[in-house]
Parts: C-alpha cells; structure tokens; sequence
C-alpha cells in the first residue's frame, strides 16, 4: 500500500527556489551556456511555501542539495556530476518518502526531466535540519544546514538599478526550476560546504532566486 502512494500520487509543490556557485555574475547555466570557468559547483535551496502529495501535505519543508559538474548540462555536453541531497527532518515518514519520490524523479515531472539530464552519481542522502529564509521583497535569501552548509545572497544591484528594483530576467533558456519562471540575480554573500567530499568556502560570486511551481503524477 505505502508503494502505491508514493509512486501513483498525483502531487503539487509551489514556493522558492536558488543557488549559490562559483560562476562569475551573472552565471550562464541559466542561459544554457557553459560555466564561467568551464566547471561548476554550488548549493542549491527549495522551500516549499505549499504543497501536497495526494493527502499528504508537504507545506514549509526544505530540500537542500549540493552539487558539481565539468561542461554544459542544457546541451547534454558534461561530466563528472555529482550531488548530495538534504532533506527536512521535520518531515513524517509520509513526507520523507513523498519528498524521495518528487526530487528523486521517480513521481515524474520536472524533476523527472531536470534530473533526467543532469543524470548525476549521488554522494549521499541524509535528514537534516535545514534553514531557509527568503525576503518578501526578495532583498535577501538564504539557506543553513548547521556545520554543512551556508548559503546566503544579496539581490544584485548597481549604479543604474533604480532603488529597490530587482534585476531580473524572463524566459531563461536554461532555467533550473523548469519554463515560465522568473530569475532574479544575486551576489553571494556566503558559499560554503563540507560535506560528501564537497567542499569550498567563498563569496562574491553568482546566485539567483526563482520561484517554482511543478505538478506531476498519473494522468
């Protein structure tokens, strides 16, 4: 019976996601280009504002995932991918096994696709306490798993961004969370790991926020 739920659920997640890496602003993945220095590695944050998978409610948890690659994913031109994936302790054993089943692929839809074609070899996978705060007025967004990972970005700025505006770009061509979304950009104020043989301490480089909204399942 658990089987036929996790795999058979029709689900929906909704709320926001972003990045921290170690390409230079702004960071061409998003453009479906090559890395900045031809490899890359970062930490990558969902905070599910709601969410359900059939009758099991998936509201205020945290994905965290750290991850690296050499090449361009979007045209199917990299290796060496590697990830290690972060779920919330918080969540019940419902929960747990709804969240392996979304961002582990097997309940289909964007992840289904977007893991697809990163097709990384998985470090590791542990519940942890995870932390993420994103601004209303997306000023800031940030994401802790306490001595694993820190993340935390400033919405990018400059002499000519009028005050309060954020820099912002539609129709991605290479747009983590999947079509339709908007990114705004970032400056990374913290991008630091240690663990599963991932491993760097740095600031300064790109980040960006988007908001996703993914539905999937039988039908």
């Amino acid at each position: 019976m658990t089987e036929q739920v996790i795999t058979d659920a029709r689900w929906h997640l909704a709320g926001d996601w972003f990045d921290v890496c170690k390409c230079a602003i702004p960071c061409p993945c998003t453009f479906a280009q090559p890395p900045t220095y031809g490899d890359c590695e970062g930490v990558l944050a969902w905070h599910i504002r709601e969410g359900n998978f059939g009758d099991v409610r998936l509201d205020d948890l945290n994905v965290v995932m750290l991850g690296s690659f050499v090449g361009n994913p979007w045209a199917r031109e990299h290796t060496d991918a590697y990830a290690a994936v972060f779920f919330d302790e918080r969540s019940d054993e419902q929960q747990r096994a709804a969240l392996q089943s979304i961002f582990g692929g097997e309940a289909g839809g964007w992840p289904a696709e977007f893991g697809e074609m990163f097709g990384p070899e998985m470090r590791g996978m542990e519940f942890a306490p995870i932390r993420i705060e994103v601004d209303d007025d997306l000023a800031t967004w940030r994401a802790e798993i306490p001595g694993r990972v820190s993340a935390s970005a400033e919405a990018l700025t400059g002499p000519t961004t009028p005050e309060g505006a954020r820099v912002q770009v539609h129709n991605a061509p290479g747009a983590e969370v999947g079509p339709g979304q908007v990114a705004t950009w970032g400056r990374a104020t913290t991008d630091h790991a240690d663990a599963y043989g991932f491993s760097w301490d740095r600031s300064g480089k790109s980040s960006k926020h988007f908001p996703f909204d993914w539905t999937g399942g039988p039908g």
